[in-house]
């Protein structure tokens, strides 16, 4: 599949619209979690995490899955690829990690926001609450890798790399069919992360958990 030039157009600018998007989200949630642990206002506490969990359900994750999908579609769809270079599967990687560690941490979001009511809340779950800045600031870092790698494109070709170790006739053996190979699974791989994204997100939404 390739895109025209039209469309690739328009998919990178959704690419790059969200994955910003998904960046400053973050940079807010972090600000939030901070606030929220640091601060001796029990009101400005108990707002803040009331408002990381909407900025988690209704902000981060729909920026998150589509920058994950206009980038591998972006991928697929252009010369780039997803196997060609290696800053391209570097920041694929990143972003399903980034992906994930958003999903493993909905629960405690939301747990921390229903509890963020009780008069002894601020005594309690603070390693939680200092987790959330940790992993708030992980996050960042790795969204900021991810920008750095898109604009540096460091490392070059992985087939020109692989070439040189082999004579074509070998080479075209190891780099077509396994290369098409690896790309569906891969696809299929991420694929699977989302419907599993999405079965969590109906099967325990906000104020479920």
């Amino acid at each position: 599949m390739t895109l025209t030039p039209r469309l690739s157009k328009f998919v990178l600018t959704s690419h790059i619209t969200v994955s910003v998007g998904w960046l400053g989200a973050v940079v807010v949630f972090l600000a939030l979690a901070i606030t929220g642990l640091t601060s001796s206002n029990t009101q400005l506490a108990t707002a803040s995490y009331l408002a990381m969990e909407v900025c988690a359900w209704f902000v981060i994750i729909p920026l998150c899955l589509s920058s994950l999908s206009t980038g591998l579609l972006q991928a697929i769809g252009t010369k780039w690829g997803l196997f060609k270079y290696y800053w391209v599967v570097v920041k694929l990687f990143l972003t399903v990690v980034g992906t994930i560690l958003l999903l493993l941490h909905l629960q405690p979001i939301s747990y921390l926001a229903g509890i963020a009511t009780d008069v002894s809340f601020t005594s309690n779950e603070l390693g939680l609450r200092i987790d959330l800045v940790q992993k708030s600031a992980l996050a960042i870092i790795l969204l900021l890798t991810a920008t750095t790698l898109s604009v540096y494109k460091p490392w070059g070709k992985i087939q020109a790399r692989a070439s040189a170790a082999v004579t074509n006739n070998v080479d075209q053996l190891i780099t077509t069919a396994p290369k098409s190979r690896n790309s569906y699974m891969l696809i299929g791989l991420v694929l699977l992360i989302i419907i599993f994204i999405i079965i969590h997100l109906l099967g325990g939404g906000m104020g479920k958990h």
